[in-house]
């Protein structure tokens, strides 16, 4: 199962390093990380994602307390939360493809950033499903590049998880048809 943690840190060089280092020698891989300020000035908010299971998980977050500069760690994973990431695609269109591969960003929201007689570059942000789902429906077509952040996250103030509010909408869609 993959895990969401937040993990806020003093704001000072080599943090990123040392939490680099725990994962590279407890044989860990973080498949998502993104690192930017935090609400408090001279705090950051490293969000990232990692493979494991509860236990792994709770391990893992008492190593990371160990470090310095380590202020607070949430595994966020089960909280409802908000979850974006942003993708930045290039991708070839020419005259014959460009008003398919249009249609596909209007439909995903996306807004062209650049383009040429012959290239897109289309930026895209939402939930992570939806940047697979659009890059997936993109594959059809000569994708050049594909650059993508980590993904982020914060715990809704609300505590109200709308992905299983979605999912009950439409369970109840299908029992009444």
């Amino acid at each position: 199962m993959k895990h969401t943690l937040s993990v806020l840190v003093e704001d000072e060089s080599g943090v990123l390093s040392r939490i680099a280092g725990l994962f590279a020698r407890r044989g860990f891989n973080i498949e998502s990380l993104a690192v930017g300020p935090a609400e408090t000035e001279g705090i950051s908010r490293i969000t990232m994602v990692v493979p494991g299971d509860n236990r792994t998980i709770e391990q893992l977050t008492k190593q990371l307390y160990k470090l310095v500069n380590i202020l607070q760690v949430q595994d966020v994973t089960n909280i409802p939360s908000v979850e974006r990431e942003l993708m930045l695609l290039k991708i070839e269109a020419g005259r014959d493809n460009r008003s398919d591969i249009l249609e596909i960003a209007h439909i995903f929201r996306a807004h062209i950033v650049d383009i040429s007689s012959t290239f897109l570059i289309l930026e895209v942000t939402g939930d992570p499903g939806k940047i697979v789902a659009m890059q997936q429906l993109l594959s059809h077509y000569d994708i050049v590049e594909v650059s993508r952040t980590g993904k982020i996250s914060l715990t809704r103030a609300s505590n109200v998880n709308t992905e299983l509010l979605r999912k009950a909408y439409e369970a109840k869609k299908i029992f009444s048809n």
